[in-house]
């Protein structure tokens, strides 16, 4: 076999593959031990038809046409990996020559990745966020608790913003009730928008037995998109009353004697999780500079294949809510499909380069990946998922997708790497130390063993989570009251 490579721009080349006849042997064993099942020749037993009766029996120019589907793709991974050429799409084949017994001869236009030209990479640093709680984040952490420990008591007056309403509903359109379209006895909290655009503006107001009719977009069903008629009727008010904030409070509540010291450990909590996103900032903007100062070019077809693809399981999942396009940027508060599309591009091509960017990082440091990375990575994103690491692994098999996440993996760890080497400091000026996202040693005791073990975790997914394919984002779960913050970076 001989094959050359044409490049026909930063992400995309030409291989011309010529391939000898006696290289067909394998392929014409294979086409003939098949034809030899599937045809039926008077005389001979299947499988038993000599390959010369078979030539004559369905013609030549057939069986050289299958001879050449069965060899074109070795011949070309054959040729991919002599080249060692990184594709990263399908090729487009056009037989070029098919003389018999002389040789076979074919192009593969193909996109691959590009060879990127990187800066150096020993001096990067970034700037994050500060650390600091206020008191006000300590005061809205204690609200959620005593929100918590609330209580209802019915009110004979009308309703108003956090109070919770026992409501009828009843949907029209075009006078007619709609199908599933009314219910008795909701509970709703006025003022949390999380049910029907317009019903908190109905609501408000309302005493117990008192209606209001207002329109709203209809988000389901073969109606969705159009504008119905919804009567709602308040059947009763009740006000949330909050317990008292004192000690009693957060003996009650927590596991301190005094508000002090709950208030305390609240901050606590809240400047680890910022701590956390102090690393997924540093992570983010690291990324952010890398596209910055490295040109990557981005293959267009495989930004397209990869909008269709996101295009078409977002039908998916419209149709199964029973919701089309219209419904679903009403309700996201999208302004036009245009502009959802080019939010997603830029999405994508951001992918893209990151990818791109971190594979060359890999290649460069020569980054491996071994089976303690995978174990990590598999037991972070389980836990993300919550799902056991049995169920985790189980998926990626299931779904044919060892290959990348083994990628991603590589990725990661390369981008941990680099981060570990950048010089982060806060806004204040001060070096953050990235050993504070690492997790403790395992104390004897089993409930200090437990907190170790949560914050293992949430450092596993600041330092190891992959870059998935909707860009790099970051964000914070905040802490509550009774279980470790967890820190999403």
């Amino acid at each position: 076999m001989k094959s050359t490579i044409e490049n026909l721009g930063p992400t995309r080349v030409r291989l011309a593959i010529e391939v000898p006849w006696s290289d067909l042997d394998h392929a014409f064993g294979e086409v003939y031990k098949e034809l030899g099942k599937q045809v039926r020749v008077p005389g001979f037993r299947p499988g038993k038809v000599p390959n010369r009766v078979l030539d004559q029996r369905i013609g030549r120019p057939v069986v050289l046409e299958q001879v050449v589907q069965h060899a074109v793709p070795e011949v070309y991974s054959e040729a991919i990996r002599e080249n060692q050429v990184r594709v990263i799409s399908q090729p487009d084949v056009e037989v070029t020559r098919l003389e018999d017994g002389e040789a076979l001869a074919f192009t593969a236009e193909v996109d691959v990745a590009p060879t990127l030209e990187l800066p150096p990479l020993d001096s990067l640093a970034v700037t994050v966020d500060d650390v600091e709680v206020t008191d006000e984040e300590i005061d809205q952490q204690i609200t959620v608790m005593r929100e918590r420990f609330s209580t209802l008591s019915g009110v004979e007056r009308a309703a108003e913003d956090g109070d919770f309403v026992s409501i009828d509903l009843e949907a029209t359109l075009d006078g007619e009730v709609l199908e599933d379209g009314s219910t008795t006895g909701m509970s709703y909290e006025v003022g949390s928008g999380n049910l029907m655009q317009g019903l908190d503006e109905a609501v408000r107001g309302l005493s117990a037995d008192e209606s209001a009719t207002f329109s709203t977009a209809l988000l389901a069903g073969d109606q969705a998109g159009e504008m119905a008629d919804v009567t709602v009727t308040v059947r009763s008010v009740k006000a949330k009353e909050l317990p008292e904030l004192d000690d009693e409070f957060a003996s009650i509540a927590s596991e301190f004697d005094t508000l002090a010291e709950l208030r305390e450990d609240v901050r606590t909590r809240l400047a680890r999780t910022k701590v956390l996103q102090q690393g997924g900032q540093a992570r983010d903007k690291l990324v952010e500079h890398l596209l910055e100062t490295i040109e990557v070019p981005v293959p267009e077809k495989l930004v397209e294949q990869e909008l269709s693809w996101r295009s078409q399981a977002m039908e998916r999942e419209l149709q199964q809510a029973g919701m089309d396009w219209d419904a679903y940027f009403s309700m996201a508060e999208v302004e036009s499909r245009e502009a959802y599309d080019a939010e997603m591009r830029e999405n994508v091509e951001k992918a893209v380069k990151t990818q791109f960017v971190l594979d060359s990082i890999a290649d460069a440091r020569e980054v491996t990946v071994d089976n303690e990375d995978l174990s990590a990575q598999i037991m972070a994103q389980a836990q993300r998922n919550r799902v056991s690491p049995e169920q985790y692994a189980q998926q990626l098999q299931q779904g044919n997708n060892i290959a990348e996440f083994v990628a991603d993996v590589r990725r990661t760890k390369a981008l941990a790497q680099l981060l570990e080497e950048t010089t982060i400091t806060d806004e204040s000026g001060n070096v953050v130390d990235l050993e504070a996202l690492r997790p403790r040693t395992v104390a004897a005791d089993s409930a200090d063993a437990e907190d170790d073990a949560a914050e293992a975790a949430e450092a596993e997914v600041v330092e190891a989570e992959v870059v998935e394919s909707d860009a790099v984002e970051s964000d914070a779960v905040e802490a509550t009251d009774t279980e470790e913050t967890a820190g999403k970076a």
